[in-house]
């Protein structure tokens, strides 16, 4: 597997696909919904004054140009993480609760994420502890922008 592309299969199973069309002899058809082609990096993420921020890096030229542009296009939208062992996902965080921009860096993005408000911060905080040391221990996480995965890796 090229260290470019990551394929992960039900990464768009866990994001809300369809699933598997039927063909009319009742047999399911080769499909792509149940796999998404994103750039792999490697992420960090680390808590902020007021929230997280969210480093993507990718050591291929190729996959950072992809995950620029992706991120350049979708990073108006809601940002949410999903991290996944084995194809089942193991903890989900949807940053509804702050403002989330996207930096582009020289191998990659970093994402920020922040809010005002001191409760709403603790979520942002809490969600990090818990993606970190979900990747620390095996999972890969991927970075979504409006329900659209953008990139996906792990520490």
């Amino acid at each position: 597997m090229s260290s470019m592309m990551m394929m992960e299969r039900g990464m768009m199973g866990a994001m809300g696909s369809m699933g598997t069309p039927m063909s009319t002899s009742g047999m399911p058809m080769p499909t792509s919904m149940g796999t998404c082609m994103v750039p792999c990096c490697t992420m960090k993420m680390e808590k902020c004054p007021n929230g997280i921020k969210i480093h993507c890096k990718c050591d291929d030229e190729m996959a950072c140009a992809m995950l620029q542009n992706m991120c350049r296009m979708m990073c108006d939208g809601m940002c949410s993480c999903c991290c996944m062992m084995n194809g089942m996902v193991v903890c989900q965080c949807n940053m509804v609760m702050c403002n989330c921009e996207c930096e582009m860096t020289k191998d990659g993005c970093c994402i920020t994420c922040m809010s005002g408000d001191k409760a709403c911060c603790q979520m942002l905080q809490a969600c990090c502890d818990c993606m970190s040391k979900c990747m620390e221990s095996g999972c890969k996480c991927c970075v979504c922008f409006n329900g659209m995965p953008c990139c996906c890796g792990s520490c």
